[in-house]
């Protein structure tokens, strides 16, 4: 019988690239077209704050995760310092979280391969899942070598868009949009053409956009080094996300102006078309291919783990806790695949609504999830001041900026309940918290009912 312990196969270079491949997905490459539209230029400004707030979440995680060897997850963190409640809400939260995300990438793979192959959507979905499940079962080493390189060729891309935009400014490239010049940024309308209310709607897509990053806290248990990896993949990470948007955004609005950009289709598509590469949107397409395999991947790998916590802490099916030869939690990854593969259902029964609504709800979910990890960082610093006190990692200017993000997320949420678009989500998710709060206590009376007779035996 195999050990009942996960593998620790992940490299640092694996963990780094984990979570910016997690991130870099569809709220850049498709969502920022929107933000875009809704917010004008001070989209940057809503990017670089949400980044900071996810940093300094990421810091509280981080100082959680070294300050107990026993940790694999922030679920084991919120049983702690919130109790077993919090914990099971928490943990099936998240991971319902990639499950409606993992959905919508899914889905999007299915779209993007119908670019170049006249078939049913479902069909390349479908192959997908099947790949990556078959990949993810063997080792987490093939995981972690596969997101590596899908989260290489987005870096690449993005990188280029960079250079590119920098080269044409410093020439004066002109398109057919006009010429390439930093004024594009602030010339039509100003920073906050649609005032501050289109500056706020585009928050949604914002968040949207950075959930992932965590992903450093779901794959903790799998690193080869923790105490080394984990406060570089923080330390590091955050601050090249902020590079890789508020840069490629910058790339994006100095070529082209805000005005120039719709909803509809790809921002970088349209850059790349506009300075003269002709073969612009099968590249794109290309990668944002990748970058939803990516996302699904990473979905399928943290929704894996998360159900084999959930399992060894006793709030799943003990079935959900076996390893497999290769100390993979197959039967987590199986549950966890076919969940995933409703997506294709879901984009036949509300096709032009599922992928907004699916991102609204693993926006609002990811919000609980990160604002968990605040509460729960406040109580170690109140009630572990001694961790505390010998933490090699410690998360700065604590507490006060714990209940500053707080109070960012929960102005998020409010801004969410005011906008047409993400107001049924809003409204509709709440009953996934009702649901998992009376499934605990239903689990936590048949516990009791079972642990009685037992008691009256001994008495």
């Amino acid at each position: 019988m195999a050990q009942q312990e996960l593998k620790r196969d992940l490299a640092n270079r694996h963990v780094q690239l984990i979570a910016i491949g997690g991130t870099i997905g569809t709220g850049l490459f498709l969502g920022s077209g929107k933000a875009i539209q809704q917010a004008g230029p001070s989209i940057i400004f809503a990017y670089f704050l949400v980044g900071i707030a996810v940093f300094f979440v990421m810091r509280a995680l981080g100082e959680l995760l070294l300050s107990k060897a026993g940790y694999q997850s922030f679920t084991d963190i919120a049983e702690d310092y919130l109790g077993p409640r919090a914990a099971f809400v928490t943990g099936w939260t998240y991971w319902f979280c990639w499950i409606m995300t993992a959905m919508a990438d899914v889905i999007a793979v299915g779209v993007y391969v119908q670019y170049w192959f006249d078939i049913p959507q479902w069909v390349p979905a479908v192959i997908c899942l099947i790949i990556l499940l078959g990949l993810n079962l063997l080792t987490v080493k093939n995981f972690g070598e596969l997101e590596f390189w899908f989260a290489l060729i987005k870096v690449v891309t993005i990188l280029v868009l960079i250079a590119l935009g920098v080269v044409l400014l410093v020439i004066g490239f002109k398109t057919d949009a006009g010429t390439v010049t930093a004024k594009n940024i602030w010339g039509h309308g100003g920073l906050f053409p649609n005032g501050i209310q289109g500056f706020l709607l585009s928050f949604q897509m914002v968040v949207f956009a950075y959930v992932g990053v965590e992903l450093v806290g779901v794959s903790a248990a799998e690193t080869s080094n923790p105490e080394k990896n984990i406060p570089s993949a923080i330390n590091k990470i955050p601050l090249r996300i902020l590079f890789f948007y508020v840069g490629a955004l910058v790339a994006l609005l100095c070529i082209n102006p805000w005005t120039g950009l719709t909803p509809a289709e790809s921002p970088f598509v349209k850059t790349f078309s506009l300075v003269g590469i002709p073969i612009a949107a099968g590249i794109i397409n290309f990668v944002v291919l990748t970058s939803a395999a990516s996302a699904c991947n990473s979905g399928m790998f943290s929704t894996s783990r998360i159900l084999y916590n959930l399992s060894k802490n006793d709030q799943a099916p003990s079935r959900m806790a076996q390893l497999n030869k290769n100390h993979v939690p197959g039967n987590a990854l199986l549950v966890s695949t076919l969940v995933i593969s409703v997506g294709a259902l879901l984009s036949k029964l509300i096709p032009g609504q599922a992928f907004g609504i699916v991102t609204t709800i693993s926006a609002i979910c990811f919000i609980w999830v990160w604002g968990v990890v605040l509460v729960c960082h406040i109580r170690y610093k109140r009630t572990r001041p001694e961790l505390q006190a010998n933490s090699k990692f410690k998360a700065p200017f604590t507490p006060f900026v714990n209940y500053a993000v707080l109070v960012m997320f929960a102005a998020i949420l409010l801004i969410m309940l005011f906008a047409e678009e993400t107001r049924p989500a809003l409204l509709l998710t709440p009953l996934w918290f009702i649901m998992l709060f009376v499934l605990h206590a239903i689990r936590k009376r048949k516990g009791q009912a079972s642990h009685a007779p037992l008691e009256q035996t001994h008495q």
